[in-house]
């Protein structure tokens, strides 16, 4: 093949030629190119055998048709059109029907992007820990949101626009949540090494045998749910130390998982601080409508005292005008 000699006579090309000012290690330059030129040749390990085989095979390469077990696992779904990102918010928009608080929709926007990319990876397998860690975001999000009826619509929106259902969402999450309450967490650490069947073992024991599993955000944030549920102190640094435990008994690596522990506890620092500020616009809010009850109120007492002493001021000039009327009477009388 060609295509070796082309790599070397370009690489030659490039290389600094001599000329009448090359000093005195010319002769070592000169001495140097010769070696390289040799090196490179047909029969050079660089330029021959094994890479140019690799060359070959990169050109002739056909998507889902590689001779490998990834390719054999995953090829059938070469060529395959995928929804984009941008239809994923369409249809958002579509089922939420309603326009979004201001606060939240950078917020909900982040979510149904990240969740698309996920559920579009062919890697991705639904399990319930991913249930439970996508409920416990939402909820923890959508607690504070102004109307009720509209975060409700925003969670099944949120779930709905990437191809989910909701109902199953749902019922795999509360499924993982009875199995943990009233567990330890040495039985959670046992139950993520395969042993038993409970359900958190089918996981384990299906993650454990999966060599090309994709790890998602919410399947590590399912995972601190289930060590609040079983009493694991809901601090940054403990939770990492547990979180590199479980997700090591799997046999999988646990830094992106770690990192997406201290992201969960950080946003949630930030969230009940919003909670807070929001409760303390609340009840300045109902302080100032009471503030300006009252003084209606005030008003309305002023206004009724005015209009009775005015009433008072009527009758008693009607009294006296009645009184001079009777007095004249009786004097034609």
């Amino acid at each position: 093949m060609q295509f070796s000699r082309t790599i070397a006579l370009a690489f030659f090309a490039a290389a600094p030629t001599v000329s009448a000012f090359t000093t005195s290690f010319s002769s070592e330059v000169s001495s140097c190119r010769a070696s390289s030129s040799l090196s490179m040749s047909d029969d050079s390990p660089l330029f021959g055998g094994d890479i140019q085989k690799a060359l070959d095979k990169q050109l002739g390469y056909i998507p889902g048709k590689a001779d490998s077990d990834f390719a054999r696992k995953y090829g059938q779904f070469a060529g395959d059109k995928l929804k984009t990102a941008g239809q994923a918010f369409t249809d958002f928009s579509e089922i939420l029907g309603t326009p979004i608080n201001a606060l939240y929709k950078g917020i909900c926007t982040d979510l149904v992007g990240n969740l698309h990319l996920i559920m579009v990876n062919a890697r991705f397998v639904k399990d319930p820990v991913f249930s439970l860690g996508l409920v416990t975001v939402l909820n923890l999000i959508l607690k504070n949101y102004p109307e009720k009826d509209t975060a409700t619509r925003i969670k099944s929106a949120v779930i709905e626009s990437v191809g989910l259902s909701e109902a199953d969402i749902d019922a795999d999450a509360a499924k993982l949540e009875a199995w943990a309450q009233g567990k330890t967490k040495e039985e959670i650490s046992s139950a993520m090494k395969g042993e038993g069947d409970s359900i958190l073992a089918e996981v384990a024991n299906r993650v454990k045998g999966d060599e090309w599993w994709k790890y998602s955000r919410f399947f590590g944030i399912g995972l601190v749910r289930v060590m609040d549920i079983v009493g694991v102190e809901q601090d940054m640094s403990v939770a990492y130390d547990v979180m590199e435990e479980w997700i090591g008994n799997m046999g999988k690596p646990h830094y992106t998982a770690c990192n997406d522990s201290d992201l969960y506890f950080s946003q949630k620092g930030k969230l009940d601080m919003m909670e807070t500020m929001m409760k303390e616009i609340e009840i300045r809010e109902k302080k100032r409508m009471a503030d300006r009850l009252e003084a209606k109120a005030d008003m309305a007492l002023a206004a009724a005292e005015k209009a009775a002493k005015e009433k008072e001021l009527v009758d008693a000039e009607l009294a006296s005008e009645a009184s001079k009327l009777e007095k004249t009477e009786e004097t034609v009388a």
